[in-house]
């Protein structure tokens, strides 16, 4: 601060306006130590001004960073000493300052609260001199009896709360009353602790919705609403709350309760993981004690999270905790409980109640509300899976009873094709041992297993057919055996399993032949050598081997169809050779036949009761008519698969259904719909351990699918998890410049406008590289533009001249004069600015000009540049008109206006030339034209210009029909204002 006016090269205070300024900056800064020792070093300064004032203020100031801390127990000592002054000399506060002194009396009295050292009765005591000072003071008791409602709430005694919170209702709001989005806040929380949890959300409304919002609200509102809407089952809100509400108070050190919400909230929403991480991002919030009531709050839901962690089997996992040594979750749990107990004795203790630790019990002791709550951001699943047996198992010696049911059910299963069939006839294996089975019963374990471990298991496959044929089923032994040629084929042996194959397909026509087997055996042998076919068409697509492959599977269909019956196995024959035949078409470029087969494949799969068979032809459904481009079919296609699959689809296949979905449903514009399909695609590709990949991906999207929403913060914290894993190998340079350039509208949509530019900046470095450099020519400009919002006026100018220069080579009129005019409004900022200014704004001019007397454009591209140069001549005369320097003489003044009416007035011409389009502009114009002609003292000329908006909009002579939409309301009304000035000018 040693360059500016006042303050001395070590930050010492020279003066009382430096004083204000240097408060006024550490205000600024954010909440902690570090401002709280500012605050402490400028009272000292304050202290050497001999002004009572600054003295007053700067204890203000003090108190005030100490109240927006951790160290809240500090603010009690500037309170005494600003109340003793006040007592012996209250002449030397000011208007303000009186204010101030009657405000804070609210955090006293309830900060006592959190303060278990100070005794209950001077809590009493003090409520009773805040009633006293506010009557005195002419306040209402509004504001009293909502700290009388605290007192009672904190202690537990609900009957003296109740009364205390109707009295604060019923009270008058005045100037020392809560702002509307604290009380709001306050009153919900009440009803949510007396379980009236819709009662409270409908208090919290206004505020959730932007109607009241404060320094701290509506981030501990957000806060206070994930418990009460998970118990409502409200998830979307809950999720979309979490995700608004911790992007407010991750950097906002007094918050530690509203922080410790957002950990409950993932304790009891299966994201653990995510609340680990929360909990490493404030350590000091472990061991801060200036304020012991938030650290209560915090250690509570600590202990909960540690528990639900130990719970899920995780005990033993390093758990972020207080400095000074490793933690395991339940070691730490053990720490957070007993220290969460010990600090609720203490408040117990000196309310003379159980009221404080019953609650942290009661917090701690609570169970999950649902067991997982997508939240679209990063995430690792926490509880290793578990896997449930399909078939109960039992410890006790199997008798022949007990294995003959399950035989008889694993035996159903297979007949019948169910995904745990596999699983089954395992169950059955580990039941059997040490009994004699008979053959049949062998060779279908040893067929099952041999199917459980794929290429490893074609000796099983013919251990199967040994002792099918053993069982007296010759058929069945063929058919083992040709799945074991299948599977050498999905190993890579194509040509060996064609010619073991090839003999069992002629064996089993001739058994076939002579009834030696059946339909089930004959059409399993065929199928085997079908698919194996099928093989060698990937290996190779000419038309021979195509052909050969088809005239199988067609054989497969001669000899099932029409006699299927209620033989499951035998319709999804049928629907599989329909897949093949559908894949063969799209092979030979026939993507309409093979739509329509892999249609009637699935539906023969759906109607054989077998649903997650149809899945991989649903899926394969929608490319093709994605291809085809029908939206609409491969919406439907994958929405039955995602039906279809239910609970056997793997987490991979969940993921990418729903991928594809959000970016179809998307490109219909249901933004919200699409929204839900890319959340669930990245939960989903996280539990199959694809979220650096996959989930990457649909966390990019669900961010775009977020801002096209308006929900800037949600979108801002899903971004900002992608971008981790984002990468131009995997994923394309592409979608790391789209993550970027995203991020920074939702940043500059928050405000943050520095971060803004930062993201816009990295995404332009990207697009620097492309050939085509539109992206990065308005990556550029956007950049320029959070520069200049952030204050860093240098940095945006260099920006805008770099997008300038990139807008002149591509040939882009519009964008070289935008940024032409933007680097002149900088400059007017500027310290002699004003020259350079007006330079780049007749340079601006200049272009539009150029542009216009070149090769006359198509009509509508004529049109816009007419409206670029209109703009420019109104922009260059509001510039002039604010380039008059305060000290300026009245000749300068009157020649700068009259050079700012000239370039408005040829604003006016160039709107008029375009008519009716660009009205609104135009008059627009007419009403600046008409303020300038009045500081020129020229009332008529201003009056006309007042009249011509009104007739412009129908308003005078009631010949034309009236516009009655805001913005011809709102010209009406300004151009009557200004009629009725000069009217009272020229009387």
């Amino acid at each position: 601060m040693s360059g500016i006016d006042g303050l001395d090269g070590n930050h010492g205070v020279t003066g009382f306006d430096a004083l204000r300024r240097a408060m006024a900056e550490n205000a600024e800064e954010p909440e902690g130590p570090a401002r709280n020792a500012r605050a402490e070093q400028l009272l000292a300064e304050a202290e050497k001004l001999n002004t009572p004032l600054a003295v007053i203020e700067a204890l203000g100031h003090q108190l005030k960073v100490y109240n927006y801390s951790s160290e809240k127990a500090k603010m009690f000592v500037p309170f005494a000493r600003l109340l003793r002054m006040w007592d012996e000399r209250p002449e030397d506060f000011d208007e303000y300052e009186t204010h101030s002194l009657h405000w804070v009396f609210k955090w006293m009295t309830t900060g006592m609260l959190d303060q278990p050292h100070i005794p209950l009765a001077a809590m009493e005591k003090w409520l009773g001199e805040m009633e006293q000072r506010y009557r005195l003071a002419g306040h209402s008791e509004r504001a009293v009896r909502s700290a009388e409602y605290s007192v009672a709430a904190h202690v537990g005694d609900l009957a003296r709360a109740e009364r205390a919170y109707a009295a604060w209702l019923a009270a008058d709001r005045d100037a020392m009353a809560d702002c509307h989005a604290c009380e709001l806040h306050e009153q919900g929380w009440w009803q949510a602790q007396r379980g009236r949890d819709e009662e409270a959300l409908d208090l919290w409304a206004p505020v959730l919705e932007g109607e009241f919002t404060c320094a701290h609200e509506p981030h501990a509102v957000l806060a206070s609403s994930l418990t009460p809407l998970l118990r409502l089952g409200r998830l979307d809100e809950a999720r979309a709350n979490h995700l608004r509400g911790f992007r407010l108070v991750r950097s906002m050190e007094s918050m530690r309760s509203a922080y410790a919400d957002h950990v409950e909230f993932c304790a009891l929403s299966g994201n653990e993981a995510r609340g680990l991480e929360l909990l490493a991002e404030r350590p000091a919030y472990f061991t801060d004690d200036g304020h012991p009531r938030s650290r209560l709050d915090f250690t509570a839901v600590v202990a909960l999270l540690m528990d639900r962690l130990t719970e899920l089997g995780l005990g033993d996992r390093p758990v972020p905790g207080p400095a000074g040594r490793s933690w395991s979750a339940a070691e730490l749990a053990a720490h957070a409980r007993a220290e969460a107990l010990a600090l609720a004795a203490r408040f117990d203790e000196r309310n003379g109640t159980v009221h404080v630790s019953d609650r942290a019990r009661a917090r701690m002791a609570q169970r999950p509300l649902v067991e997982r709550l997508p939240l679209g951001v990063r995430a690792v699943r926490t509880a290793a899976s578990v896997v449930v047996p399909s078939v109960p198992l039992t410890a006790q010696e199997p008798d022949l009873p007990d294995l003959s049911a399950l035989i008889a059910e694993a035996r159903r299963l297979s007949d019948t094709l169910q995904p745990n069939a596999v699983e089954a006839w395992a169950a059955v294996a580990r039941a059997a041992k040490g009994v004699e089975l008979d053959p049949r019963d062998r060779a279908e374990m040893a067929d099952h297993e041999a199917m459980d471990l794929g290429p490893e298991g074609t000796e099983l496959f013919e251990r199967a057919a040994a002792l099918y044929a053993e069982a007296g089923d010759p058929g069945e032994s063929l058919a083992a055996r040709a799945r074991a040629a299948y599977i050498r084929a999905l190993a890579g042996d194509v040509d060996e399993a064609l010619t073991v194959v090839a003999g069992l397909y002629d064996e089993v026509l001739a058994l076939y032949s002579t009834d030696g087997t059946g339909v089930r055996q004959t059409a399993s042998v065929l199928m085997s050598r079908a698919r194996i076919l099928m093989r060698r068409v990937h290996e190779a697509e000419e038309d021979a081997v195509l052909s050969e492959a088809e005239q199988a599977v067609r054989e497969v269909l001669a000899l099932v169809e029409g006699r299927t019956g209620d033989d499951v196995r035998l319709a999804a024959r049928v629907a599989e050779g329909q897949a093949m035949l559908a894949e063969l078409a799209a092979r030979a470029g026939d993507v309409e036949a093979s739509a329509e087969l892999f249609t009637w494949a699935a539906a023969g799969f759906v109607e054989a009761g077998l649903p997650w068979f149809a899945v991989e032809y649903e899926a394969r459904l929608a490319g093709l008519l994605h291809h085809l481009g029908d939206p609409a079919g491969c919406e439907r296609a994958l929405g039955a698969a995602l039906e279809h699959g239910g609970p056997h689809l793997e987490a991979i296949g969940r993921a990418q259904l729903h991928l594809q979905l959000a970016e179809i449903v998307g490109g219909r514009g249901d933004d919200e719909e699409a929204a839900e399909h890319a959340l669930e695609a990245a939960h989903w590709a996280d539990e199959a351990g694809e979220g650096p990949a996959l989930g990457a991906l649909a966390r990019h999207q669900l961010g775009g699918f977020l801002l096209r929403q308006g929900r800037w913060a949600e979108a801002a914290e899903v971004l900002e998890s992608a971008l981790p894993d984002l990468s131009a190998e995997t994923h394309g340079d592409g979608a790391v410049v789209q993550t970027q350039w995203w991020l920074g509208d939702c940043l500059s949509e928050l405000g943050e406008h520095r971060e803004a530019a930062e993201r816009r900046l990295q995404a332009a470095e990207i697009a620097r590289h492309w050939p085509e450099q539109h992206d990065h020519a308005t990556l550029a400009h956007l950049a320029a533009e959070s520069l200049g919002a952030a204050g860093l006026p240098a940095e945006a100018d260099r920006a805008y001249a770099r997008a300038g220069g990139l807008w002149r080579e591509l040939g882009n009129v519009h964008g070289l004069i935008r940024s032409l005019r933007a680097r002149a409004w900088l400059a007017l900022r500027a310290e002699d600015g004003a020259d350079t200014a007006r330079e780049l704004m007749t340079e601006a001019v200049r272009e539009c000009e150029v542009a216009l007397g070149g090769t006359r454009a198509e009509e509508e591209a004529w049109q816009r540049l007419v409206g670029e140069l209109g703009h420019t001549h109104r922009q260059f005369g509001d510039l002039l008109a604010r380039s008059v320097p305060e000290d300026a003489e009245d000749d300068s003044i009157r020649a700068v206006l009259e050079a700012s009416l000239a370039q408005v007035v040829e604003a006016i011409v160039v709107f008029a030339s375009l008519g009716d389009d660009a009205l609104d502009a135009r008059t627009g114009a007419e009403l600046a034209a008409g303020w300038l002609a009045a500081d020129l003292s020229r009332p008529a000329e201003a009056a006309a210009r007042a009249r011509a908006v009104l007739d412009a909009y129908g308003g005078t002579d009631g010949s034309g029909k009236a516009r009655d939409d805001e913005t011809a309301r709102t010209r009406r009304a300004e151009a009557e204002q200004m009629l009725g000035l000069m009217e009272e000018q020229k009387s």
